[in-house]
């Protein structure tokens, strides 16, 4: 989960800056895409924690 956070962090941070920044739209886009990469990732744990039988 800390990976989760940490990479919601970065994302959050490099939206700011590439949104505020003027040129740095790459910025802007490289945040979208590890924000879209985290939930992605946050998705798939949840669906591996759910499927693992109960012993």
């Amino acid at each position: 989960m800390t990976l989760f956070y940490l990479l919601l962090i970065a994302a959050i941070v490099l939206v700011i800056v590439g949104a505020t920044t003027e040129g740095m739209l790459y910025l802007l886009s490289a945040g979208v895409l590890l924000l879209i990469a985290d939930v992605l990732y946050l998705s798939v744990r949840s669906v591996l924690h759910r499927q693992r039988p109960a012993h």
